[in-house]
């Protein structure tokens, strides 16, 4: 693949607000987007408004025209799929991937439609040699790739805890759809990693209270707040339970019914919303934690996305089919490429016989 480095890499839903995002990534890195997405009109409005923008190609394509897709992806190096729902845009855009033979990544967030990723494209992604990469973003991969490096190079862990802090979480309309959708699909019911596998409760989700690294400290916290993170990772590492916890306040923002969309606040025009990711894993009676700290949780998938799409396309994978990023990157090394710029991650020393500081008691 080392010879599709310098081709474009279209951005199909280029004028939503994460698509946004990619597309300035992308020049940033001197990388070529062209956009892509189903209204011609709101793509060439972004070519004319998004700094380092002008000039950039246009390809208007429907995720339910087959040929307009086919069109769209002609002579493209990739595609990265932004537009969700998911469950709606994945399947077509991953069929074009497949039939133009170019990698495909995502942003999706959508639990079921990661999971439906690797359960339907996975056996024709591997046959025709092609990368498929959802959740290639702040939920799924980015705990994913945290998880991966906490190990060391093992392959299985006893558990996996996963905890988020945001200041604040106002969705976007694509986040308040695809909540739609998945609520819509699980019938009221909550989706839980346990057990080795992915489960539907009836029951409220538990709380507790949660040890984030200074200067959050404790925080009261909602569990089982299941999330890509928990299909991406058994792809590759074997744990039987992943533990997800949310902080309260963020899950009340984002289901209050008059969320408000995030404000930029800066000439990237991210939000003001900051983050902290803590990770640990306990394997063969030793724990380790990576934590990861930035700014807009939105914003910081366009980076992890375009560096996935760098990497595939200078021939830096490890193997071929649907995969996580932890197991086709090396996840340390991938966390450490955007500590410069893009948030800050830490990965700290084995701990023999620790039970963890930030243990939640629900």
């Amino acid at each position: 693949m080392g010879s599709t480095q310098t081709a474009p890499v279209l951005v199909y839903g280029a004028y939503g607000h994460t698509g946004r995002f990619v597309v300035r990534e992308l020049l940033d890195r001197g990388m070529t987007p062209i956009l892509s997405g189903r209204d011609p009109d709101k793509l060439h409005a972004l070519a004319v408004a998004l700094p380092g923008a002008a000039g950039l190609e246009v390809r208007a394509a429907s995720a339910d025209e087959p040929a307009e897709l086919d069109h769209a992806l002609h002579g493209a190096g990739a595609v990265i799929n932004c537009a969700g729902p998911f469950a709606a845009t994945a399947g077509p855009v991953i069929e074009a991937a497949l039939r133009a033979r170019i990698p495909y990544l995502d942003v999706a967030a959508e639990v079921e439609a990661v999971s439906d990723t690797f359960t339907r494209f996975a056996d024709r992604a591997r046959e025709a040699g092609v990368v498929v990469l959802p959740a290639m973003a702040f939920y799924g991969g980015l705990g994913d790739l945290m998880a991966t490096a906490a190990l060391g190079g093992a392959a299985a862990a006893e558990e996996v805890h996963i905890a988020y802090a945001l200041s604040s979480w106002h969705p976007t309309a694509g986040t308040r759809g695809s909540g739609q959708v998945s609520r819509s699909r699980r019938g009221g019911r909550r989706l839980v990693y346990a057990g080795g596998r992915l489960g539907h409760r009836d029951d409220a989700a538990p709380t507790g209270e949660w040890s984030f690294p200074a200067p959050i400290g404790d925080r009261p916290v909602v569990g089982e707040f299941t999330t890509a993170d928990s299909v991406t990772i058994p792809r590759h590492l074997s744990a039987p339970d992943i533990h997800t916890f949310m902080t309260l306040d963020a899950v009340k923002d984002v289901l209050a019914p008059d969320a408000v969309p995030p404000a930029p606040v800066d000439e990237r025009g991210r939000s003001a919303q900051t983050f902290l990711v803590d990770v640990t894993v306990r394997a063969g009676g030793t724990r380790r934690r990576a934590v990861v700290r930035g700014q807009d949780i939105y914003a910081v998938s366009a980076p992890l996305v375009v560096e996935a799409a760098h990497r595939i396309l200078g021939a830096g994978v490890k193997a071929t089919g649907v995969v996580s990023p932890g197991e086709v990157f090396d996840a340390h090394a991938f966390l450490r490429s955007l500590a410069t710029h893009h948030l800050s991650y830490e990965l700290g020393e084995p701990e023999t016989g620790a039970e963890g500081s930030g243990r939640a008691q629900s």
